[in-house]
């Protein structure tokens, strides 16, 4: 029965895939690529090229931001990719690899195509990176009972051979606690990277606890020259039960991170010094187990993916003070249907105008057309659309000409 559901929803999302193709194929402008993460392939043919794991890539139409299938997959230079993420200026891709604890580096051409190029192997997984705004450093967190951030150079977008900073991420006052690394951003200016991580000797579901510690926090770190790392002040944060995702406004004034076991989205004021404090009446409720949270580069929306519901949440940025308010759509609702299990949300990069998940049970990417006005999203045509099998990250960046939206202060 349950072989026969998932065969009915392939074969519901191959369809929506090639009508897609078929309406935008008259007058076809591509606006971005669109990156995915995936175990293997289940509809490009690569799978037994790359069983382990693949990066596809899908074009995205400028009128209705329908994908379609873009540049030939590649293999994901290892096995399970799990993180995804691109460099400032969009030349350069980066996948981490759970299974061989490794970062592949891709080439981006200008049509889409990926070449990869260089990697480095850890002592550990990978579970989050990001790429300073001057393209010259990658930060990464690995660990999986133990939390370190990685310092990792960049030279034209090639990675060193080994970091060149690694700092433990220990719970205040709990030293030898489990921790879990989750989550990473950098503010745009490039001047501090905040990382989340929850306490898993005293949050863990169905297991034994040992610590009486609060279990989610935020760890700040302020990027002095020669690239030191000095934590803010009052680092870490608490951060509710277990923070999933953090994301930095463009303008570097708030922080946002989603509580996967609190079903909220916590909010913070970026202070002197890149101290942190709560946001006034915080924190803000989501869907069930939020995965995911993206700012859009205008700094006037937020999307959450939650992966209990299978939906977005939209909300709208108060600018002065940075609270988030629903942003109810054209059915009177906040919540927006993916397909199953949406485990991480991206906005496109060149107009901001249309908004994508990974569904991770659903072998799937979910769109959904940006009302830039009032933020709130409704589906794109022929959405969701196949991919390969247990999509986990997602990544965008622009094609051709296309500007890239910025927030107007």
């Amino acid at each position: 029965m349950k072989f026969s559901k998932l065969s009915q929803l392939f074969l519901v999302s191959a369809v929506g895939l090639a009508v897609a193709t078929l309406f935008s194929g008259c007058n076809l402008v591509t606006v971005d690529y669109l990156f995915v993460a995936t175990g293997a392939s289940a509809i490009g043919g690569n799978g037994s090229a790359c069983p382990s794991g693949e990066i596809e890539t899908y074009a995205v139409d400028s009128q209705s931001g329908a994908i379609r299938n873009g540049a030939a997959p590649v293999c994901s230079g290892g096995t399970t990719p799990t993180v995804l993420t691109v460099s400032p200026g969009y030349q350069n891709l980066y996948a981490a690899n759970q299974v061989d604890k490794n970062i592949v580096h891709f080439a981006i051409a200008d049509n889409g195509v990926l070449t990869n190029k260089d990697s480095i192997t850890l002592a550990a997984p990978v579970t989050a990176m990001t790429v300073s705004p001057d393209g010259n450093t990658l930060y990464a967190l690995s660990g999986s009972t133990s939390a370190t951030l990685l310092v990792i150079p960049l030279s034209s977008g090639a990675l060193a051979s080994a970091p060149s900073t690694q700092i433990p991420m220990t719970i205040p006052g709990n030293p030898d606690d489990l921790v879990v690394p989750t989550g990473i951003a950098m503010l745009p200016s490039g001047k501090a990277v905040y990382a989340t991580a929850y306490d898993l000797s005293s949050y863990n579901p169905g297991g034994i606890t040992t610590s009486t510690a609060i279990p989610g926090w935020v760890f700040g770190f302020v990027i002095g020259s020669g690239g030191s790392m000095v934590p803010t002040p009052g680092s870490p944060y608490s951060a509710g039960v277990k923070p999933s995702g953090v994301y930095a406004d463009p303008l570097d004034s708030y922080i946002y991170v989603t509580d996967f076991a609190s079903n909220q989205l916590i909010g913070f004021g970026v202070y002197s010094g890149y101290t942190l404090n709560f946001l006034l009446n915080g924190p803000y409720k989501t869907g069930g187990q939020p995965s995911g949270v993206v700012v859009d580069p205008r700094g006037r929306f937020i999307y959450v993916s939650n992966s209990l519901d299978s939906s977005v949440s939209a909300y709208v940025i108060d600018l002065p003070t940075g609270t988030p308010s629903a942003a109810v759509n054209t059915s009177g609702g906040q919540v927006n249907t993916t397909d199953t299990q949406p485990v991480a949300v991206a906005v496109d990069p060149a107009l901001a105008r249309f908004v994508y998940t990974a569904n991770y049970l659903g072998n799937s990417v979910s769109g959904f057309r940006l009302d830039p006005t009032a933020g709130t999203v409704k589906p794109n045509q022929a959405t969701p659309y196949p991919t390969g099998i247990h999509p986990t990250a997602i990544a965008l960046v622009p094609h051709g000409n296309h500007s890239v939206q910025v927030v107007t202060p």
